[in-house]
């Protein structure tokens, strides 16, 4: 089997979630070149290249390498056109003033900001190295544009909806699946929650990043790096892939319309490159109108060409879609009631907008701003900001996680990429008015690197991981609160060792609760040569109760309950 040795799994994490990683020491083995998609989402070849007077000479085939290496590696955290956001903008007019040999030094060691150690690590050669630091140097070569007509022409509906079945054909409990993303296999792996078996395993776009489900819970949409998106029908016998999509060349993010009267009749799309969101018919995908994010900074209000579309949500409240805007730092609320008419309303809030979840109440939107360590409230009903709060280093909640705090009352969760710290929030500024909008309580985690926090309304545990942490016993593992004493510290459960897999990294990754809130999976995440698992949890007990291994689990990454999803449970 031919492969790519294309990134550390550290950087891996980094790319999918747009963020930028100090623990790249890992190696690890790239995408299997046989699936549909490339390792990169952006075509190096077709990128204009522009020279620049003054820099460091390269050869065509030196300029076209180097830009593929960027693509693959760098874009994710200082944009497609270097103007930098988790990382620092990389623009000629800096890169020049520092010249080839500190530039070489930064790539090949790393900083420890973030900078992965592309040299030490054995990721890029000396001569690659030394390549991309003359590279940095020259104006930053453009991706095309992707507007309706080539969006268009990637619109494939494969089983029409009047051809799609009128009840539910198997005997799933789909209410209990699992949406299992395999990343580097460019799949989606269905597991049955129940039977904890595979169902089916669907070719996808390159590195699924996130699965939404259609308010009905009938359709599963999935969306990867290379902003191709499959439409699931879980009615069919086996569930199949219906409609797809590319609504770009590079993206993070769908969702579907979830207000009354308007169910599963809308979908979304964001991507990061070109800069825009694209809305969609929910049955069929067919594309309707493309919007460019395209604007001015809330901060110094200076024209950023490429504010990415990180994290879209669909209202509860009314008949919108809220869609953050990363390098602009604006909430976007699209009223989708006409299309043809759309009205947006914008809410300034803070840089780098990422990802987020509702509040207990459905009504509250909480926002990390990643670099800008804040996280923005954003109230959909009056669609306005309620408050910017201060938190920890560049949180990363997922989700994030509700819960009631025996002393503060509601709060909700997150952890952090740059440091060990667990930020609580007050969430009811009604009965709870001096606790809301502000953190109540702070409490240790074991250690920094954490991508997610995960609770249930029927749980008394909250969970932290810590898959970028570079010390091993905290990457292998996850860390368990009891929310009714949050704090007394937390229990480590060992989930690498629990996985009785010997060898690999064995990153433990996103922790995920079943429907009924009395199970938590957790992936166990290894390169594509090595074995990898999923494991289950007993939320009661925190004992070990079902390791989930198949030869199909490559690279197995985040996992999204249809119900919790569904119902934005979290």
């Amino acid at each position: 089997m031919k492969t790519y040795r294309l990134l550390t799994l550290a950087s891996a994490i980094s790319l999918a979630i747009g963020g930028a990683s100090a623990f790249a020491g890992e190696e690890h083995k790239g995408p299997d070149v046989k699936y549909e998609g490339a390792p990169t989402t952006l075509d190096a070849a077709s990128a204009k290249i522009v020279t620049s007077p003054g820099a460091p000479d390269l050869t065509q085939a030196e300029f076209e390498k180097s830009t593929k290496i960027y693509f693959e590696r760098c874009a994710g955290c200082h944009g497609v056109l270097r103007k930098g956001a988790t990382g620092k903008p990389l623009t000629p007019d800096l890169t020049k003033e520092k010249g080839t040999a500190y530039l070489e030094t930064f790539i090949n060691y790393g900083s420890p900001a973030g900078m992965p150690n592309w040299g030490t690590s054995g990721t890029l050669s000396g001569e690659e190295v030394t390549m991309m630091a003359k590279f940095l140097q020259h104006e930053p070569p453009t991706p095309p544009e992707f507007g309706m007509a080539e969006i268009k022409n990637t619109w494939k509906v494969l089983v029409q909806p009047k051809d799609r079945p009128k009840k539910q054909l198997n005997n799933y409990n789909l209410k209990n699946i699992f949406s299992v993303t395999l990343r580097d296999a460019g799949q989606v792996a269905l597991v049955d929650g129940d039977k904890k078996e595979i169902i089916t395993v669907l070719n996808t776009g390159y590195a699924v990043h996130i699965s939404r489900m259609s308010n009905s819970g009938r359709y599963l949409f999935v969306i990867g790096r290379d902003a191709k998106i499959d439409m699931i029908d879980l009615w069919m016998k086996t569930p199949a892939i219906v409609a797809e999509i590319k609504i770009g060349l590079e993206a993070r993010s769908v969702e579907t319309s979830k207000y009354k009267g308007y169910e599963d009749k809308i979908a979304i799309a964001g991507a990061y490159w070109p800069p825009q969101f694209v809305v969609m018919d929910g049955e069929t995908l067919e594309p309707k109108k493309v919007v460019s994010t395209r604007g001015y900074t809330v901060d110094t209000q200076e024209y950023h060409p490429e504010p990415r579309v990180a994290a879209i949500i669909a209202s509860h409240q009314k008949p919108e879609f809220i869609v953050n805007v990363k390098e602009t730092g604006k909430v976007l609320a699209v009223d989708y009631t006409d299309i043809n008419a759309l009205k947006i309303t914008t809410i300034d809030a803070a840089r780098f907008l990422h990802d987020g979840g509702w509040d207990s109440t459905h009504r509250y939107f909480m926002s990390a701003a990643n670099k800008s360590n804040k996280i923005a409230v954003i109230d959909s009903k009056t669609d306005k900001l309620v408050k910017l709060v201060e938190v920890g280093a560049i949180p990363h909640p997922g989700r994030g996680a509700n819960f009631v705090d025996p002393k503060f009352g509601p709060v909700w969760a997150t952890s952090h990429l740059g440091d060990n710290s667990i930020s609580l929030i007050g969430t009811d500024p009604e009965k709870h008015k001096a606790n809301a909008w502000k953190v109540v309580r702070t409490i240790d985690g074991q250690g920094g690197g954490s991508l997610f926090i995960k609770t249930h309304p029927k749980s008394t545990h909250l969970y932290v991981d810590t898959p970028l942490n570079p010390d091993a016993n905290m990457s292998q593992s996850v860390a368990v609160y009891d929310i009714n004493k949050p704090e007394a510290g937390f229990t480590v459960l060992p989930i690498g060792e629990w996985s009785g897999i010997k060898d690999g990294v064995r990153r433990v990754v996103q922790p995920e609760y079943n429907q009924a809130g009395d199970e938590v999976w957790l992936s166990v995440w290894n390169g594509t040569e090595q074995e990898s698992a999923l494991v289950v949890v007993d939320d009661k007990t925190l004992k070990l109760k079902k390791v989930i291994k198949d030869k199909r689990l490559i690279t197995p990454t985040g996992k999204f309950n249809v119900y919790n999803t569904q119902h934005d449970i979290y």
